[in-house]
């Protein structure tokens, strides 16, 4: 069974990022227009990045899987 991942969709002035979170190993991006679109992108990201690596890749996300996720800002010193 493939494990379940948090994906984050950020919306930006020039379309969609999104993200899973919990990757055990690398990075996956999608993008695009709409919400739906950026969301199609990452799933097709996953699923090659599992062709490449392996469900191995994904280890983290079932055997330490992200519970919640939170979004906090910060000041940066200049």
């Amino acid at each position: 069974m493939t494990p379940q991942l948090k994906i984050v969709v950020e919306k930006h002035s020039d379309g969609y990022v999104a993200y899973p979170l919990g990757l055990a190993r690398g990075a996956v991006v999608g993008q695009g227009d709409t919400y739906e679109a950026a969301l199609a992108d990452v799933r097709s990201a996953i699923a090659f990045h599992v062709e490449t690596f392996g469900v191995a890749a994904l280890a983290s996300a079932g055997d330490d899987p992200v519970l919640d996720a939170f979004v906090a800002e910060t000041a940066v010193p200049a």
